[in-house]
């Protein structure tokens, strides 16, 4: 594999979704779900979003997420799978993660990026890694 090439996925069964739905966690408790564009590289789940976005927050107050095939609107269509999440700033991983969005998606994330060149939000954008706990196991 080349480094241009985008890295293996390794998550079975998630990666043949479009969608996934993110839950994390309130301080008081309470889970917030959001239908989400996600990757697979090796046995790990990238996300970006907007650097302000609530699930940021959430995530830097608690790291427990857990996640689900779903539709678009969030409309759940699998097993929910418990993790843990992190926001990148590794340089290297966002690309690793971003490679794997540009094979998923294609022309719609060349065209989303391409957006959000113009309009400045690309230099705003938060990445999350999510690190799934074996399937049948609870954080």
């Amino acid at each position: 594999m080349s480094s241009s090439d985008p890295p293996k996925a390794d998550v079975p069964g998630m990666d043949d979704h479009r969608y996934t739905c993110l839950a994390t966690v309130r301080r008081n408790g309470v889970e917030v779900k959001t239908p989400v564009w996600f990757a697979a590289a090796g046995e790990k789940l990238y996300v970006f979003t907007a650097g302000e976005a609530g699930k940021v927050k959430r995530l830097r107050h608690s790291p427990r997420v857990r996640v689900a095939p779903c539709d678009a609107r969030g409309r759940v269509q699998g097993a929910w799978r418990d993790g843990i999440g992190r926001i990148v700033t590794d340089a290297r991983v966002i690309e690793r993660a971003h490679a794997a969005l540009r094979a998923k998606y294609g022309w719609q994330m060349w065209l989303l990026d391409l957006f959000s060149r113009l309009t400045g939000r690309i230099r705003r954008r938060a990445w999350i890694e999510i690190e799934l706990s074996p399937p049948g196991t609870s954080s």
